[in-house]
């Protein structure tokens, strides 16, 4: 019962955050500079008051503030995200069209970035004196302190122009139906280059978190003994250090993954990659307020679900915290 009214808990405090969220990313994108009608006249070349009237009454802007803010919380209330002013299409269609795309790459990155930063802070802790130790050191600091559009135009020189073996832009090629087994092996291959662009950086903090979380761990008494019972290194390192060392790697996991979705916005826009930070990127341009709000409330959902599976896997990786 208690584990239960736990979980009810962390369902309203998630809920209200989430609240909280719309009602801030609301005032933010109204104080912000631009007239999103003059956008819609510049576009079209130029348009006439009247015509601007009535893009102010259809669209709400010539409501107060206050008025504005309460129709759009009930709307979000009620699973209503209101209608693109560029696309005049719902967004939340829009948003659900560009999910799978976004989804997909983030979620192949921070795979890659996961297993292959914990795999590389592992064999960092074996020797953290040695020479492999020190290489990785040194590659994780580069990752880290490099900017995702800067990596990403160094890949897109890299690929396009001195060694032009990997796609550069858009998620299918030209050619490609997108069906079967070749349409799958296309969408791979165009997301290799947005891949390793987005999961360099944070693979180089979790090989960095993961190879002092080890050397911290393999200094511990149950440690000693485990290897003073002649357990094998390797049984040691995986089965008693590395289950304990993950911890504040899942916990770093958990809460980057709302900017590995801020990042994809920077690599889809230099990839071209037809997901929501493209759509994001767009509408920001076009002060497309509604479609602007929906792909930030959805990122603060994104976010916010992460947390409460970093607390589970915290429960399932560590016995002690379900006791």
């Amino acid at each position: 019962m208690s584990q239960l009214l736990a979980l009810l808990r962390k369902l309203c405090h998630a809920a209200l955050l989430v609240l909280a969220v719309v009602v801030l990313n609301f005032l933010l994108i109204r104080l912000a500079p631009g007239d999103p009608v003059e956008t819609i006249a510049g576009s079209m070349g130029g348009i006439s008051e009247e015509l601007r009237a009535q893009l102010r009454t259809q669209y709400g802007l010539d409501q107060p503030l206050w008025v504005q803010l309460g129709t759009y919380v009930g709307k979000v209330l009620h699973g209503d995200l209101g209608f693109s002013y560029f696309f005049n299409l719902p967004v939340s269609g829009l948003i659900a069209e560009r999910v799978p795309a976004t989804l997909l790459l983030v979620l192949a990155s921070v795979v890659t970035a996961f297993l292959l930063g914990t795999a590389l802070g592992v064999l960092a802790s074996r020797k953290p004196h040695g020479a492999l130790s020190q290489a990785i050191t040194v590659l994780s600091m580069m990752g880290h302190a490099a900017p995702v559009f800067w990596s990403g135009m160094m890949l897109v020189i890299l690929f396009a122009s001195i060694w032009p073996i990997l796609p550069i832009s858009d998620m299918r090629s030209v050619t490609s139906d997108g069906e079967g087994l070749a349409g799958v092996l296309d969408v791979a291959w165009h997301m290799v280059l947005p891949t390793l662009t987005l999961s360099l950086v944070y693979l180089a903090q979790y090989s960095r978190l993961s190879r002092a979380s080890m050397l911290d761990v393999l200094g511990s008494d149950y440690i000693r003994t485990a290897r003073a019972k002649g357990l094998a290194e390797r049984h040691v390192l995986y089965r008693h250090a590395l289950r304990n060392a993950l911890l504040p790697v899942v916990t770093m996991l958990g809460l980057q993954f709302g900017n590995v979705v801020a990042g994809a916005i920077l690599v889809e826009t230099v990839f071209n990659w037809p997901g929501l930070g493209r759509l994001a990127f767009d509408s920001i341009l076009r002060r497309d307020y509604p479609t602007v709000l929906g792909v930030l409330l959805f990122s603060a959902v994104v976010v916010v679900v992460m947390n409460q599976i970093t607390d589970a896997l915290y429960r399932l990786i560590d016995p002690r915290i379900r006791a």
